[in-house]
């Protein structure tokens, strides 16, 4: 049977059980902060935690392959595109409810949003959330983080659906996570829907502030308003990846109309007419430089979607 078949099989049925968008040969570009990626087979715009569901039962008794995309940043898509189903989880799933000092919020909500609306009512533990792109989905796989604050130290509970298309409720112990990473990037087909999370109170005005200055800092040091992925690369430990990029010449280093940010070594820009291969091999060449000046391997933070 020719793989087209099932995909379409799919997308047909799909049409029938989930009542989210189900969108054929969709361009990934405009659902990603680096605006690069060809076509999935089949994009899914799920409107509930029942449509996540309904995708991943029936593309495993399918067999097809299943891709899980929020906010876009922090990953890169192959020019080819993606086969199979790309599910994003995104504005139709995106509801945020504070109650005292807890956060329920639905993984499409945007990641800023959130930490501006606990600051808005005083509680601590977000205040970095302002400056990450992306959405709450993508700061749970990622364990996103900065200035001492991190996704994992307020996360309560995470509702996710498996790739069986079972409900499953995770602890913050259950998500497993560490440096830039989750039980969500280690589990095939482990999709996160909801989540709750426990701040602090505190000063609303001393939770402003410090948000405020984050912000700036960031303003200052990383090339906002740019098309990028935030950090390309992890930290090495006792290091920092930016600091060994520059210090290997890297800034400024181009492939095509892909560029490392002359502002912040760790950052690479789509100046305009970037492919995906430009980004990838401008990734490699960077990596090169730093492993021969020296002798580090930089990994990637971000993820490489769709490349052989």
């Amino acid at each position: 049977m020719r793989r087209a078949q099932p995909v379409n099989e799919l997308a047909a049925r799909l049409r029938r059980e989930v009542r989210g968008q189900i969108l054929l040969n969709e361009p990934l570009s405009p659902y990603t902060s680096w605006r690069l990626g060809g076509p999935a087979d089949v994009l899914v715009l799920p409107a509930s935690l029942d449509d996540v569901a309904a995708v991943q039962e029936l593309a495993r008794e399918r067999g097809v392959p299943v891709t899980v995309l929020g906010g876009g940043s922090n990953v890169l898509i192959a020019d080819s595109g993606l086969r199979g189903v790309v599910v994003r989880i995104g504005r139709p799933l995106s509801a945020v409810r504070i109650t005292d000092d807890v956060v329920e919020a639905e993984c499409g909500a945007p990641f800023p949003r959130i930490g501006r609306l606990t600051v808005q009512r005083g509680l601590t533990g977000l205040e970095f959330a302002g400056g990450v792109p992306g959405t709450l989905g993508g700061a749970l796989a990622m364990n996103a983080g900065a200035h001492d604050q991190s996704t994992a130290a307020v996360v309560l509970e995470v509702t996710a659906v498996d790739a069986r298309g079972r409900v499953v409720r995770l602890s913050r112990e259950d998500m497993d996570f560490s440096y830039r990473s989750s039980r969500l990037q280690k589990e095939p087909g482990l999709v996160a829907v909801k989540a709750k999370l426990r701040l602090r109170e505190a000063s609303p005005a001393e939770v402003r502030e410090r948000m405020r200055a984050f912000m700036e800092r960031r303003r200052r040091t990383q090339p906002v308003g740019t098309k990028n992925a935030g950090s390309v690369f992890k930290n090495p430990p006792g290091d920092f990846a930016g600091r060994l990029v520059e210090a290997a010449g890297c800034k400024g280093m181009a492939v095509g109309d892909a560029m490392v940010s002359p502002m912040h070594a760790n950052f690479i820009i789509n100046r305009g007419a970037a492919t995906a291969d430009d980004v990838r091999r401008l990734i490699e060449k960077v990596q090169t430089a730093v492993f021969e000046r020296f002798g580090v391997e930089l990994a990637p933070e971000v993820r490489m979607l769709g490349f052989a």
